[in-house]
């Protein structure tokens, strides 16, 4: 049984699905049109107003999905097709408006914006009124409701707005590519472009021979995903994939912590380089701090890097529940290391598109191990743990370690308003752009209440093995 939160996530894993089965037989060219009549079959609609605005949508999803020539590379495509259904932004009067005599809404109103119509109660002309919010802060009904799209309500970085024709907008300058929009649109008009073609070309050179080895590199948070298998059934379905070796994220989180360690003793303040997201908000938002961020490579950077100096050649594929990190394999400083990055999404795709059910596969495990502490990265607060830990093992006990873990978008921007400020009583900053950390990612299956207990078990399972050991071990 396959496990999604939402009907639009299994919409789009349907159509990579589709795409990947097409692909593998070499039929993408000539079926690439029968995708959206296998999508949306029949004749009745169920999420639109017709068949037909349904499998043109679905048409759209594909084009984006197979576009490998994609020369922008933005991480976050709105589709003007599927955006119709929410209603105009802005503040409005609802129902629960009594049409009292104080008019305090009226009267606070600089703008003359509000006006009373007899039998009706208040009125709010769209047209003179600037969004000031302040006739629904003297409300004593709680009457005027500020309504805005579910993408602009999730996007904590002011990167969504609406169109003059109505449709989302997209400010890339501020965009972190966290994704957070695209998993919160119900009508599924935002999407994260796809690598999964140049990752089944990786597949199919491999097969052929004209690849030396592909390594699967998985985020921990993948422990709280595929709940309807076991773990070791997620590795052995990456196996039969094509991949001959696959490596933990978690055992580049112990490099991290090690040397994020080390620096912050250095430096006496540093700002975590792990989330892709939230690097990208310090550097738009707070220039005065950038110089204060790690300059650690994130785990998976740091273990890419690691595998490809053993394993000149290789080809190494990221799958993990971020969006961000499409745009993060692009930076000059991670390209040479990792080829390609797949989200939890898209790693079901391959697999059902290859009609692989992991669930009869014997159990499979990774090509190296790491500690509990790397394991826990994948919620907030797990690198500020690892560094505690870290400073133990390296015997460094005149530091102290006043850590602050932001989980969510806002409470980092919180953190890093006051330290910019001086208001803040913290030498290390570890940010997570989604609620929980990467548990909460975009890209994630699920994000079940008990995901942070199973990353947990899944730490547990490392035993003893310390943050020195995991980093001293041979692939």
């Amino acid at each position: 049984m396959r496990v999604f939160d939402t009907s639009v996530q299994e919409l789009k894993y349907k159509i990579l699905r589709e795409i990947v089965r097409k692909a593998w037989d070499d039929e993408l060219l000539e079926g690439i049109l029968d995708i959206p009549q296998i999508i949306v079959p029949g004749k009745k609609p169920t999420m639109r107003c017709c068949v037909y605005k349904e499998r043109a949508i679905a048409g759209e999803r594909v084009k984006i999905a197979v576009n490998r020539n994609n020369s922008s590379k933005r991480t976050i495509t709105a589709l003007e097709i599927a955006c119709d259904e929410c209603p105009s932004d802005g503040y409005y009067v609802s129902e629960s408006c009594r049409g009292c005599l104080s008019h305090h809404c009226v009267d606070v109103c600089k703008r003359k914006a509000i006006s009373f119509q007899h039998g009706r109660g208040a009125y709010i002309d769209r047209t003179l009124c600037v969004n000031c919010g302040q006739c629904a802060q003297v409300c004593p009904f709680s009457a005027i409701v500020n309504r805005k799209r579910p993408c602009q309500n999730a996007c904590k970085v002011d990167a969504v707005s609406s169109a003059k024709e109505g449709y989302v907008k997209i400010d890339y300058g501020k965009c972190t590519g966290c994704g957070a929009c695209a998993y919160q649109c119900p009508f599924g008009a935002i999407v994260d472009r796809s690598n999964i073609l140049e990752v089944l070309q990786l597949m199919k050179d491999r097969e052929s021979g004209r690849e030396r080895k592909l390594v699967a590199v998985a985020a921990p948070a993948i422990a709280s995903q595929f709940t309807y298998a076991k773990l070791g059934q997620v590795y052995a379905g990456l196996r039969k994939l094509g991949f001959d070796m696959i490596v933990e994220a978690a055992h580049g989180a112990d490099m991290v912590a090690q040397e994020e360690t080390r620096e912050l003793v250095e430096k006496g303040f540093l700002i975590s380089s792990c989330c892709p997201a939230f690097v990208r908000l310090v550097r738009n938002n707070y220039p005065d701090l950038a110089p204060n961020i790690s300059s650690s490579l994130s785990p998976m950077a740091t273990i890419a890097k690691a595998v490809k100096e053993q394993y000149p050649g290789c080809k190494i594929v990221f799958f993990g529940p971020c969006t961000a990190k499409k745009e993060e394999i692009q930076l000059e400083t991670v390209r040479p290391y990792v080829d390609s990055a797949l989200t939890f999404e898209e790693l079901q795709a391959l697999f059902d598109g290859r009609e692989i059910e992991i669930t009869d596969l014997e159990e499979s495990r990774t090509d190296d191990v790491s500690s509990y502490y790397g394991r826990i990265f994948a919620r907030c607060g797990g690198l500020a743990s690892a560094v505690e830990e870290s400073l133990k093992e390296q015997g460094i006990n005149d530091f102290e370690l006043k850590a602050v873990s932001c989980d969510g978008m806002e409470e980092c921007k919180l953190a890093l308003v006051r330290k910019s400020h001086g208001r803040l009583d913290a030498n290390f900053i570890e940010g997570m752009a989604c609620v929980g950390g990467c548990i909460g990612g975009a890209g994630c299956l699920t994000h079940a209440a008990q995901s942070r207990n199973l990353v947990d078990k899944y730490g547990q399972a490392a035993g003893n093995m310390t943050i020195e050991e995991s980093i001293k071990q041979d692939h």
